[in-house]
């Protein structure tokens, strides 16, 4: 069976970015998906579902009301290997496209201090497992460390 195409980026050049991972065509619309890469894969310690959960239901909340981005939105979540998020809009993209984007979306997660959006057992399958402090902790990590100096290197994959 053919890899599929995140299997051939070396995780072992990845760096904490924001990539585009691929485009595909839906009809006469392109769909760019992102790979947020929160963490350097195989060197620090992966996300625990906790924090990923919050990160996924305040940035989904974030995005789908954004002015602009909110009807382009088709998809945010979870990696399943815990370093980062994907998100896929409606469009054709590049990674310096979104910077401020994410830049605006991480700040928001990191100052929330509210009740997290669908954070109730009505809402959610697995609403107890959320932690505010730290997905902040990471969202102002990842704002500071990656996206307010991102380098050339941290938008396309290493070769």
């Amino acid at each position: 069976m053919k890899k599929i195409t995140s299997f051939t980026i070396d995780h072992l050049k990845l760096v904490p970015g924001l990539y585009v991972s691929r485009k595909d065509t839906v009809g006469a619309e392109t769909i760019t998906t992102f790979d947020i890469r929160m963490t350097n894969p195989n060197e620090e310690p992966v996300m625990n579902t906790a924090e990923m959960h919050t990160i996924e239901h305040l940035a989904a909340t974030f995005l789908r009301n954004h002015p602009v981005y909110g009807d382009k939105t088709i998809y945010f979540g979870p990696m399943g290997c815990r370093t980062g998020f994907y998100l896929l809009l409606a469009g054709d993209y590049t990674s310096l496209d979104i910077v401020d984007l994410m830049k605006e979306m991480y700040q928001f997660i990191a100052d929330f201090q509210d009740e997290v959006p669908g954070a109730s057992a009505k809402d959610c399958g697995n609403y107890l497992d959320m932690n505010l402090p730290m997905a902040r902790f990471l969202a102002k990590k990842y704002r500071k460390e990656v996206l307010d100096n991102i380098q050339e290197s941290q938008l396309n994959y290493p070769g």
